[in-house]
């Protein structure tokens, strides 16, 4: 099925969705060996970088052009408001000096030239998030390039890439970014309408196909992309609800919401040709398979149960985030439960103090 053409204002035809409860090589110590003669036995170090496999979708839905937003009323507004290893030396033999070893691998330790290696900035030019990982060396020396903070240029605040990360004390920049496309995912069914952007919807249509070929059931997609206006109003009736306590802890402040970036789906199981609810999610075939499987094709679940000290959410396993292959391949293997912790960020559970 074609893609078709969706406004990324959140207006007619995009009813609003309730977002309730319902992704060096240290020196290795070398070790020296002294002989008991003048006979020296340098050690040697290999460095092992794993290559994650990225998918690529077979035919990614065309992008269609989302118009910018206005800005907010003022009182919207105001809510947003390595260590080194040193060498032994084992006496009386002096350590191994440094220039012996090739300066490759000096640099990849020190993680001062990944913004100036020519694949790496030219990845992030072309927005190809999988071609800068694997410049880098792979997610995780891109991950402790991050966390040490040796490589600006990989910036976890750039709404234009699938690692961004936005939560309640890292809004979007400007407050009412909107991605420059958004598409409807091929072979999904859409209760709500949601968009998602190209990559994001390619990856979603691809892990939907596979969850049914496994046999844990069809998933449907009941909220996708939201614009900032949109979350004006989907906050602004959970408040209503709830109070402003309680809806921080099931709905983002406009400006904060991951739905803006057009990387997060709410995803809902399907039967008989209906679908259930969110909070039907967990309970489900379609519920397991997610949280086993999603990370295979760039997802995460992002508001998992016992992080809402984390994150300043409940539990959502209905939430998933686009991370891209390699980033949520990297957080499976590391045991990462949220984007704060993999990037080394601090906790966000609640909103910076306005002003």
């Amino acid at each position: 099925m074609p893609a078709r053409r969706v406004s990324a204002l959140g207006g007619p035809g995009v009813p609003l969705a309730q977002h309730v409860r319902r992704r060096r090589r240290r020196w290795p110590s070398v070790p020296v060996a002294a002989a008991l003669v003048a006979v020296f036995v340098l050690g040697s170090s290999a460095s092992v970088t794993a290559a994650v496999t990225r998918l690529a979708p077979e035919e990614p839905p065309p992008a269609v052009a989302a118009p910018a937003e206005t800005t907010p009323p003022a009182p919207l507004s105001a809510l947003i408001a390595p260590a080194t290893a040193a060498a032994a030396t084992p006496p009386p033999l002096a350590p191994v000096p440094a220039t012996d070893l090739p300066v490759v691998e000096q640099q990849q330790v020190a993680g001062q030239d990944v913004c100036t290696d020519p694949a790496v900035t030219a990845a992030l030019a072309a927005q190809d998030e999988a071609a800068a990982i694997a410049a880098v060396g792979g997610a995780q020396l891109f991950r402790e390039a991050v966390v040490a903070g040796t490589a600006p240029c990989l910036r976890l605040d750039d709404p234009n890439l699938s690692w961004v990360v936005v939560n309640k004390i890292r809004p979007f920049a400007p407050i009412d970014w909107a991605p420059g496309s958004v598409v409807f995912p091929d072979g999904v069914r859409n209760i709500g309408e949601g968009a998602l952007a190209p990559e994001a919807a390619a990856a979603l249509t691809a892990m939907v196909s596979a969850a049914a070929a496994a046999g844990a059931g069809e998933i449907g997609l009941q909220s996708a992309y939201r614009s900032y206006t949109t979350q004006q109003t989907s906050y602004g009736v959970q408040v209503a609800d709830r109070g402003v306590e309680g809806a921080d802890l099931v709905s983002a402040r406009p400006g904060h919401s991951e739905h803006q970036s057009g990387l997060a789906a709410d995803v809902v199981p399907c039967a008989n040709g209906s679908c259930g609810t969110l909070d039907d999610l967990a309970a489900t075939s379609q519920g397991a398979w997610v949280a086993d499987n999603a990370w295979q094709f760039g997802w995460i679940v992002r508001y998992q149960e016992g992080r809402t000290d984390v994150t300043g959410y409940a539990p959502e396993p209905w939430h998933l985030r686009y991370v891209g292959p390699e980033i949520a391949t990297a957080m499976r293997e590391g045991g990462y439960t949220t984007l704060e912790e993999f990037f080394g960020l601090p906790a966000a559970p609640a909103y910076a103090p306005a002003g």
